[in-house]
């Protein structure tokens, strides 16, 4: 009969090893596979981050330009309006 016990314990203990082992193998497989998620995760990430970047800088660049182009007409005449004061007032010193 002890012989028997003693068979039976050393047989639950292989199956107990086994079991931990097989575990532990499908922990380190779902850790990997997380990471390796993860990591696709953060790259997706970062990548949309930088296209919407691109984006944004791109079209306030654009608007730059508009607003440049826009107010060119309009500083052209400013500058002419001011350049003609500056000498008027300037003739004006000179015949005093």
């Amino acid at each position: 009969m002890s012989a028997i016990l003693g068979q039976a314990r050393e047989r639950a203990s292989e199956i107990r090893q086994s079991a931990e082992k097989e575990i532990s193998e499908k922990m380190s497989e779902a850790r990997r596979k997380a990471l390796e998620i993860k990591q696709t995760a953060v790259e997706d990430a970062r990548k949309e981050a930088e296209r919407i970047r691109e984006e944004k800088l791109s079209k306030a660049e654009q608007q730059q330009r508009a607003l440049l182009n826009d107010d060119a007409g309009k500083i052209d005449p400013l500058v002419d309006k001011i350049c003609e004061i500056i000498l008027t007032s300037e003739y004006a010193k000179d015949d005093n």
